[in-house]
């Protein structure tokens, strides 16, 4: 069988000239959403990715949008309840950024698809910490290795991935 890395390159990799939520321009994307897409690989996806959810942890926090899907089939593997955070608060009904299970008090992880920059994170991370909340680690599908481990490790947030972009491009 392939390997997972593989998997996700054969369904994600694109190549042509994109720009990256980072401002950097690649010759090489991984369309996240065709390999969120395909149930099967985003279960394998997710049950390797429960290996690196630290022990203790109370609650999965998926990022808006990418993080979504990851954190919803991470949270059908482990058993663990899972939150949903937003970009912005929503301006209508409960006007929250943060869906879903209740952080507060709880020990919970960042799950997110792709980090680039970690700007995603990091403006995730500081809409929480204005409230008083503060996740353990942050973790993520492909790591692209363009500064997102040390702009996180700036902030205080250490990242996990399941794979780095050199690993996924060279399966």
């Amino acid at each position: 069988m392939q390997s997972l890395a593989a998997r996700i390159k054969h369904s994600a990799k694109l190549k042509g000239q994109f720009t990256l939520r980072s401002g950097k321009v690649s010759d090489t994307y991984f369309d996240k959403y065709q390999f969120e897409s395909q149930p099967g690989l985003l279960l394998a996806i997710a049950k390797e990715m429960a290996k690196l959810v630290p022990s203790g942890t109370d609650v999965l926090a998926g990022l808006e949008m990418g993080g979504i899907p990851v954190v919803t089939v991470l949270s059908q593997v482990t058993g663990l309840p899972a939150a949903f955070i937003r970009k912005q608060p929503k301006e209508y009904g409960t006007c929250r950024y943060a869906e879903g299970s209740p952080l507060t008090g709880k020990r919970f992880v960042l799950v997110e698809d792709v980090v680039s920059s970690g700007g995603a994170i990091i403006d995730a991370l500081q809409m929480l910490k204005a409230d008083g909340l503060s996740p353990e680690a942050a973790l993520c599908v492909i790591d692209r290795e363009t500064g997102g481990v040390e702009a996180l490790a700036e902030a205080g947030l250490s990242l996990k991935a399941l794979f780095t972009f050199t690993e996924v491009d060279g399966a």
